[in-house]
């Protein structure tokens, strides 16, 4: 069959970017992103010059993006200084930037020639594109192709071997497969035979009910959104609510867990505060919660803040901290301030100190017999390979966040890409978010318990048991890595020797 030309035919392109994007969740339509990846294979196959390759790309890529992300613009509606309008603008930048990485796929996959080699050479340049998109500048690995895997079966436990920069070769692959029907139809059935082998025999583990431990925790959700949490009275009345929602203590020792900058505040420096805060817990209990610490010179004067997750005790003592590592731009700091200031442009997040960044992955030790803990904040969780500290390895991992900045669709990817990091890391998760998704995930990425967005509440759970480490956490990106190589070289061989 012949392909269309001109606008026909990248407009068909910017459809097959569309519906790629439904496998991720809310929507889990997976077989529609194999059928838009296979297309955009086989648009790659008939492409003759590198600016025709380089214009599908990212024509395929836009449409991808627009619809993963479009969740960002409803970010801007807090922000008084800037009209609602300009998240959409937001959406349409963001998504022609990250568009780069697949027209990058295409431009390096087109050489490889047609069938076999190009479906490898194709799954090894995705890859490779997918792994620099979590890096350059500062990294933006949000829906990895590998997260329509956690639909297919059991397909996503193998985020346990090779993460999911791993699985996203996989998914490619698959969808070379489905290109492969057209021409060599043995080899296409074949690719997807055994992908379909891979999916069911990643259900063998998931037949284990999930095992958990003596720790109890209360995850608390008070549904409090962005226009709330920033306004004249929102400390207090944040504390209040939270509070209300928070059970009182009992014989058992419990975590009393709270979101991401659930006191928007500097908790550090409110002592009457902590001790509120302590007297709502049990001699045995700890309080982990989500605020603010201010970094001041010697005079105090406050020069930057940091977005931290604070360990508390009965008294209100500080027993831990951990700073945010990743940053969001235009969240959390603003770059070249200055300039974007002088026109007008101002942090998404009210206050007119930017944040510093935390020195990276830390394990928490925490007494009275609980396990110790990886705490992530907010989208650090989406960043695969570096979630938990070189040599300490944490029991569990506790992703903090503030969802309420996200549309529906954001927070269920957000929830599966957690998701993807308990099963890469084979690490039970507690996520705590004020307007949902909360949820306690096994160490197999199931959600054990959870509360939807837009409800208040408490989620009263045990912690799931940990798996022993896995292969991935073992080597990271490194294997994935390898994988994508090796695919490129086999489809690059290939290729010279027909």
């Amino acid at each position: 069959m012949t392909l269309p030309a001109g606008r026909a035919r990248f407009g068909l392109l910017f459809i097959a970017g569309m519906i790629s994007s439904l496998g991720f969740a809310p929507w889990n339509l997976w077989p529609l992103t194999l059928i838009g990846l296979a297309w955009l294979i086989r648009d790659t196959a008939t492409t003759e010059t590198a600016r025709q390759a380089a214009k599908a790309g990212w024509v395929f890529g836009f449409g991808h993006f627009l619809l993963g992300t479009h969740w960002i613009a409803q970010a801007f509606q807090y922000q008084q200084d800037m009209p609602a309008w300009t998240g959409w603008v937001g959406v349409v930048l963001l998504s022609a930037y990250l568009a780069v990485f697949p027209t990058m796929t295409v431009a390096a996959a087109r050489r490889f020639g047609a069938g076999l080699p190009l479906v490898l050479g194709f799954a090894g340049c995705w890859t490779i594109a997918e792994a620099l998109r979590g890096v350059l500048f500062s990294g933006f690995p949000w829906n990895p192709l590998g997260a329509v895997a956690l639909p297919m079966a059991g397909l996503g436990q193998g985020a346990a071997l090779v993460g999911a920069l791993g699985l996203s070769a996989v998914i490619v692959l698959a969808a070379g497969g489905l290109y492969l029907l057209e021409r060599q139809w043995r080899t296409g059935a074949v690719i997807l035979g055994l992908t379909a082998a891979a999916a069911l025999a990643g259900l063998i583990p998931l037949r284990t009910p999930t095992q958990l431990t003596p720790t109890r925790l209360n995850i608390v959700q008070a549904d409090i959104g962005q226009d709330e949490k920033w306004s004249e009275d929102g400390v207090e009345r944040a504390v209040v609510k939270y509070l209300k929602l928070s059970p009182a203590p009992t014989r058992a020792a419990r975590l009393l867990i709270w979101p991401e900058a659930a006191i928007p505040d500097l908790l550090d420096e409110m002592p009457a505060m902590r001790r509120r805060l302590g007297a709502h817990l049990g001699s045995n209990d700890l309080m982990l919660l989500g605020a603010l610490k201010a970094i001041r010179e010697d005079d105090g004067t406050a020069i930057a803040a940091r977005n931290s997750l604070f360990v508390l005790d009965s008294e209100g003592g500080i027993l831990a901290r951990y700073d945010k590592k990743r940053l969001v731009p235009f969240g959390e700091f603003l770059p070249a301030r200055t300039l974007l200031n002088a026109i007008g442009l101002d942090r998404l997040a009210p206050g007119a100190l930017d944040f510093w960044p935390g020195p990276g992955p830390r394990t928490l030790p925490l007494p009275s017999g609980f396990p110790a803990v990886g705490p992530l904040i907010c989208y650090e969780v989406i960043f695969d390979g570096r979630v938990t500290e070189a040599g300490y390895r944490p029991a569990w991992l506790l992703n903090v966040s503030n969802d309420a900045w996200f549309a529906g669709a954001g927070a269920e990817m957000h929830l599966a890409q957690a998701r993807l990091r308990s099963i890469e890391e084979g690490l039970p998760m507690a996520r705590s978010t004020p307007t949902g998704i909360s949820a306690v995930i096994d160490a197999h990425g199931r959600v054990t318990a959870s509360m939807p967005r837009g409800q208040a509440g408490v989620i009263d759970a045990r912690l799931p048991e940990a798996n022993p480490p896995t292969l991935f956490s073992h080597t990271g990106r490194i294997l994935p890595l390898l994988l994508a190589a090796l695919l490129a070289l086999l489809g690059w061989r290939l290729g010279r020797t027909r």
